[in-house]
């Protein structure tokens, strides 16, 4: 097999066959014979499972394909894919997390060309009328419940679609299944279970056949060991024995960082391999303090990759791990959900797992979804499974194995017991999960205000009418729940349309000359009702409460915004915690007893700005539109707490010591981000509003430009670079393609004001607090010392009590810029009590310097009196 980027004779659109006559469909027969053709123009010989795949979804039927990983169900999809275009149908596949469905976009692409080829994950939008469609599962749901059995869908393919028993996420799998009785649907995963079930059902909704592919051989086999070693000579002996790349499963972000900085005590990789893993990473800018560690992490061959890490930093492990570079990488079990890492030995830390609510053992489904990952067809003959004893159970065995077979010194061994709360597990444990099937998927059907809504909006045409009452009752009485669950959501679906009726939303219509009693809806739903950010009305009403005229509104305005957008529970922990560390020491000088602060201390929460007029707001609001209440409000202040405290990045991270969720803290400043272009209207944009809009924008660039530069590239993706160039810069190919270096700070000027005013107000905020420690580290390097800074504030002081640092301290007017090509020349302003403005900070920022560090570097050469 090859993974080599296929020339345009090797597109699969050049194998369709002529489209066949109205009505009619492809030969099933001859759609087979090309699409084998082009699978062995690629050098792909097909497993008789893929070929009875195949076989049974050219014919027509519904396919239900439960194969272990690495049996190329990806192969089958896009031998779906070509059915439906060969036929002229739309196709849609789903996944569970937007950046498979980025990932497989990008493939399609490549095999169908960008024509063909569409995606909807929600917050971007590209070629959405394409004949092939990549989207999240929520995606298809709401088109489904929409439009019923006329939707624009003739097949479905979904992916990992054994996230149908997730208890939150589960109804967006089923619902399609209930609601498209016209659609193919090809359901796939590794760890389905019993399907029998799911087969006669599908069958009796789609009047088509329903095969099932399930019980297939892996073609590389899986070895299965329990290790009572410690984990380092565990790792030592699989590295000895050539069982790497090896991953090791952990079950929390701070367990994988901590494995992988105590196993860079070994020699995981030669000097040779340390010089050619220098030379893949090249150029590459390790931009943060969580950087700076994986950087000595890797070139030692150990990677590191988990879901708080920004993306950039686990595409370059991915790479480096493809390219054979990376011996071991310690991680998380987000490793089950289509992470494209090669690995020949996965060593689970534990066989147990926190999943929010308890600590319990580990699922039959989530044991095999990570342990499916060992071994690569095409590269390894076998893969190895590892379980790694509890710590208790591997001392003992120490204790047993240094006493020998001495009766006499066995007998004195003191066993270690395990530790309090410890949730058993061990050997046979690991044997039970090794034999044990997939459980069988488990409903979790749902309903709320946005899906009753989609019904209703179904036929909302000339005549308003739709046959809502029938279509609610068949989605609710005809799922998979069982009947007291299914009387519960009905129960639940009766008291929102109760809702919607009191709100004026929908009005019911007098029975027609059959007896049916209509239901309209009394509003138009946006076009893209429930799939984007489902507050963004409310943003957008709650705008208009705020004044222009307020020193705050700009701030104000993104205060709004972050009420709607989800919680980064890490920040706000160590908000939290911050707030209360600061309450603790206020009270204890008040003197306030102990028992009393304990009860103080319970009220303290994250800070939120605008709180009342929010809630207040949002109540009134939910009167007329009450399909929000099936979502919470959060006001909430991370875009406005870095500002306010005028922080970069890196500060902000290292102040609420967030290295380990960096990748999460900057996905949320980037959905602010394009929440704020798409949400706020052009003329409620003030200058500052404009400027900070740029600020948040330019400041994700920097960090990680992937999260913004592959946005705008998936929205115009021809505009940008050529179908080759767009393939390779997403590492299909030969020679993986690192990250790319953001562009100059200094190329956005706007943004980059807005850099350098932080930069000076950051020193004024210490200069209030008298923080000459502080100001001495930030300028002494750049040759402003300590000593200057005490002297000038001491003369500062003894004409003026105080320096504001609200309001108008910071505005655009209290500081002068004058701009030279290479070398700005900074005034800063001190607001003094009286307002006399006459203190302040001088400064200058070169360019090119900052232009080379990525950041606004400012040289403080005096601060002094007019």
């Amino acid at each position: 097999m090859t993974d080599a980027l296929p020339t345009p004779l090797a597109s699969l659109v050049n194998y369709l066959p002529d489209v066949p006559a109205a009505g009619a469909s492809a030969d099933p027969d001859l759609l087979f014979e090309r699409f084998t053709e082009w699978s062995a123009s690629r050098g792909l010989t097909l497993y008789p499972a893929q070929e009875e795949a195949i076989i049974e979804i050219v014919s027509g039927a519904n396919l239900i394909l439960s194969t272990p990983t690495g049996t190329g169900k990806s192969l089958v999809a896009i031998a779906a894919h070509f059915a439906a275009l060969a036929d002229g149908r739309r196709t849609f596949y789903t996944a569970p997390i937007k950046a498979l469905v980025s990932e497989k976009f990008f493939a399609l692409v490549e095999i169908f060309g960008p024509a063909n080829v569409g995606m909807v994950t929600g917050d971007s939008s590209v070629n959405p009328d394409a004949p092939i469609i990549c989207c999240t599962a929520e995606i298809l749901a709401n088109i489904a419940l929409r439009h019923g059995a006329d939707a624009p869908v003739d097949q479905v393919v979904m992916d990992e679609f054994h996230f149908y028993s997730d208890p939150e996420r589960g109804w967006a799998w089923q619902v399609p299944l209930l609601t498209l009785p016209d659609v193919q649907f090809i359901l796939m995963s590794a760890t389905l279970g019993d399907v029998s079930w799911l087969s006669k059902d599908l069958t009796r909704r789609t009047d088509r056949e329903t095969a099932v592919v399930t019980g297939v051989e892996r073609p590389v086999p899986l070895n299965y060991y329990y290790a009572t070693t410690p984990v380092h000579e565990t790792v030592e002996d699989l590295l000895n024995t050539g069982q790497s790349p090896i991953y090791i499963v952990h079950f929390s972000q701070l367990a994988a960082l901590e494995r992988a900085q105590a196993l860079s005590s070994l020699k995981i990789v030669s000097r040779e391999q340390r010089d050619q893993i220098a030379d893949a990473i090249g150029e590459f800018r390790f931009t943060t303090n969580f950087g700076r560690t994986l950087s000595r992490l890797i070139r030692a061959g150990i990677g590191v990759h988990h879901a708080g890490m920004l993306p950039k930093y686990r595409r370059l492990v991915e790479q480096l791990a493809q390219q054979g570079l990376l011996r071991v990488i310690c991680g998380t079990d987000t490793l089950g959900v289509g992470i494209n890492v090669p690995i020949r030995t996965v060593l689970l830390t534990a066989l147990t797992k926190y999943d929010g609510t308890r600590t319990r053992q580990l699922t039959a489904r989530e044991f095999h979804q990570i342990a499916g990952r060992a071994g690569r067809a095409g590269f390894d003959t076998a893969g190895t499974v590892v379980a790694q004893a509890p710590e208790h159970e591997t001392e003992n065995a120490r204790l047993i194995a240094k006493a020998g077979d001495d009766p006499k010194k066995l007998k004195k061994v003191v066993k270690k017991r395990a530790p309090e709360g410890f949730v058993s597990w061990g050997e046979p444990s690991f044997n039970r999960l090794i034999a044990a099937e997939p459980e069988t998927l488990t409903s979790s059907m749902q309903i709320n205000h946005a899906m009753l809504l989609n019904i209703i909006g179904r036929g909302h045409g000339s005549d308003g009418k739709s046959d809502a009452f029938a279509a609610t009752r068949s989605l609710l009485e005809d799922n998979h729940e069982p009947r007291s669950r299914q009387l519960e959501l009905e129960r639940q679906a009766l008291a929102i349309y109760r809702t919607l009726r009191t709100a004026e939303i929908v009005e019911q219509l007098p029975p027609d000359e059959n007896g049916h009693v209509g239901i309209r809806l009394t509003v138009d739903l946006q076009p893209n009702f429930a799939l984007n950010q489902p507050l963004s009305p409310f943003a957008l009403a709650a705008f208009d409460l705020l004044n222009t005229d307020s020193p705050t509104y700009a701030l104000d305005m993104v205060s709004v915004l972050e009420a709607t957008l989800d919680d980064p529970r890490p920040v706000l922990s160590a908000q939290q915690f911050a707030a209360k560390g600061e309450a603790v020491a206020a009270m204890k000088a008040e003197g306030i007893e102990y028992d009393q602060r304990m009860e103080l201390l319970d009220q303290i929460t994250h800070p939120k700005p605008l709180e009342e007029l929010l809630d207040a707001a949002f109540e009134i609001y939910k009167a007329s539109q009450p399909w929000v209440g099936d979502f919470e409000l959060s006001p909430k202040t991370v875009v406005r707490d870095m500002y306010e405290r005028a922080m970069t990045f890196n500060d902000y991270i290292g102040y609420y010591k967030l290295n380990r969720s960096e990748g999460l803290v900057l996905r949320y400043f980037s959905d602010a981000f394009k929440a704020a272009r798409a949400t706020i209207p052009d003329e409620a944009k003030t200058e500052d509003l404009l400027d900070l809009i740029e600020w948040l924008g330019e400041l994700v660039r920097q960090v990680d430009s992937s999260l913004l530069d592959e946005w705008e590239e998936l929205t115009n993706p021809t505009d940008v670079q050529g179908e080759a160039d767009l393939v390779a810069s997403h590492g299909r190919g030969v020679t993986a393609v690192l990250p790319p270096a953001p562009r100059s700070v200094v190329s956005n000027l706007r943004a980059f004001r807005i850099l350098v005013r932080n930069e000076l107000f950051k020193r004024v905020q210490f200069a209030a607090l008298d923080k000459v420690d502080d100001l001495g580290e930030l300028d002494s390097p750049l040759g402003f010392s300590r000593d200057q800074w005490a002297d000038a504030l001491d003369g500062y002081y003894a004409e003026h009590d105080s320096i504001g640092t609200a309001g108008d301290a910071r505005s655009a007017s209290m500081l002068t810029v004058t701009e030279g090509p290479h070398v700005w020349v900074l005034r800063q302003t001190f607001d003094d009590p009286a307002g006399d403005h006459d203190w302040g900070i001088d400064a200058e920022v070169d360019l090119a310097e900052s232009a080379e560090q990525g950041v606004a570097v400012v040289r403080v050469t005096g601060v002094s009196r007019l």
